[in-house]
């Protein structure tokens, strides 16, 4: 390999390795936002209780657009961060709520009842 080839290489193999670097640190942290963290970034969001499910800690909810998941309005069954927000509604109540990705699963973590 002549001195030229030599350096091509030398410059593609640094220019991978920053690229590969830089990937690394823009996805590095996904999944490891904490539930404070996520709140914080999450608008509230309107939704109406249509059903709780104490024993899997899950709730179902009509709710409006969940932006921070690119996610368009719709009725879906939601973990929640704490099962004390289970006693905290019924089915009917209308809620504002804040949901994100928890360990993979939409779960929500932040949950008031509407006035």
């Amino acid at each position: 390999m002549n001195a030229f080839s030599k350096l091509a290489f030398a410059t593609t193999l640094f220019a991978a390795a920053a690229f590969a670097s830089a990937q690394d640190h823009a996805h590095g942290s996904h999944g490891t936002q904490s539930a404070a963290q996520a709140s914080a970034t999450a608008e509230l969001v309107d939704g109406e209780v249509k059903k709780i499910d104490k024993d899997a800690g899950k709730m179902t909810l009509r709710h409006g657009e969940l932006k921070n998941l690119n996610m368009p309005a719709m009725s879906m069954v939601f973990r929640v961060k704490d099962p004390a927000m289970l006693d905290q509604v019924k089915a009917g109540d209308k809620v504002k709520f804040a949901a994100d990705r928890v360990n993979g699963a939409v779960t929500i973590v932040e949950l008031k009842t509407a006035l």
